[in-house]
C-alpha cells in the first residue's frame, strides 16, 4: 500500500506520531486494557480508536464519566504510560509513512505533532532510530486545547518558521485532519491497522 499525498509542493512535513509514524496503536491498547482493568474500566477497542489523539487525561477523565467511576486519574495516566513503554521493544515502523519521512529528510523540515506526551513521543522515535529525522517535537505538555483544535499544528508551523498552508500532515484518526483543516493545511490520511492488513 502507498500513500497518496496531494498535490502540490509542500515546504514542510507535519507527522502525528502514534498510528502515523510507529504502529503503536496496538501496544498502547494493551496499555490501556492492563491499567484500566483494575478498576473494572472498559475501554471498548472501536471507542480506542475513534478517540485516537485526545489527550490520555481526558481519555480517562470521559471513561470515569461514562461509566460512572472515579478514576484516579493522575496514577492511571502513570501506569498506562509505564506499561506503554515497556513495550517498545515490539514496537514498529509504519513503512509508507518511513518512505516518505527517507525520501525528504534534509531537503525540508520535519516536526512531530502528538497528542501524546512528550515520554511517549520521545521513547518511541528513540526506539525505532527516528528521533533525529525531526526538527521539532509539539506534545501534549505543549499546548491546551488538543486536537480538533488547530493548535499543535500552527505552533509546529510557527516553530518551523513555514507557513501552514505550505506544510503537509501526516494523520491516522479523524481528529487529526480535523484540527490539520482547522489550520488550513492539506493532510494525508495513515490507514488504521485494521484497514492497512486488507
Amino acid at each position: 500500500m502507498k500513500l497518496k499525498l496531494p498535490a502540490g509542493t509542500f515546504r514542510a512535513y507535519l507527522f502525528d506520531c502514534d498510528g502515523t509514524i510507529v504502529d503503536s496503536m496496538p501496544l498502547h491498547y494493551i496499555a490501556w486494557k492492563t491499567s484500566l482493568a483494575e478498576y473494572n474500566c472498559v475501554y471498548e477497542e472501536k471507542l480506542f480508536y475513534a478517540w485516537g489523539g485526545r489527550p490520555i487525561r481526558e481519555i480517562i477523565r470521559l471513561l470515569s464519566e461514562m461509566q460512572g467511576l472515579n478514576l484516579p486519574v493522575e496514577a492511571v495516566a502513570e501506569k498506562k504510560e509505564e506499561l506503554y513503554l515497556s513495550l517498545l521493544p515490539q514496537l514498529k515502523a509504519i513503512p509508507e509513512v518511513i518512505e516518505h519521512i527517507n525520501a525528504r529528510h534534509g531537503q525540508i523540515p520535519f516536526a512531530v505533532v502528538s497528542g501524546s506526551r512528550r515520554s511517549s513521543v520521545v521513547g518511541s522515535l528513540t526506539a525505532l532510530g527516528l528521533l533525529d529525522k525531526f526538527d521539532t517535537l509539539v506534545c501534549a505538555e505543549d499546548y491546551k486545547r488538543g486536537k480538533p483544535a488547530p493548535d499543535c499544528f500552527l505552533m509546529a508551523a510557527e516553530r518551523l518558521g513555514i507557513a501552514p498552508s505550505d506544510c503537509l500532515v501526516f494523520e491516522d484518526t479523524d481528529l487529526g485532519i480535523e484540527a490539520a483543516t482547522a489550520a488550513g493545511m492539506p493532510s494525508v490520511k495513515v490507514p488504521l491497522p485494521f484497514e492497512r492488513s486488507n
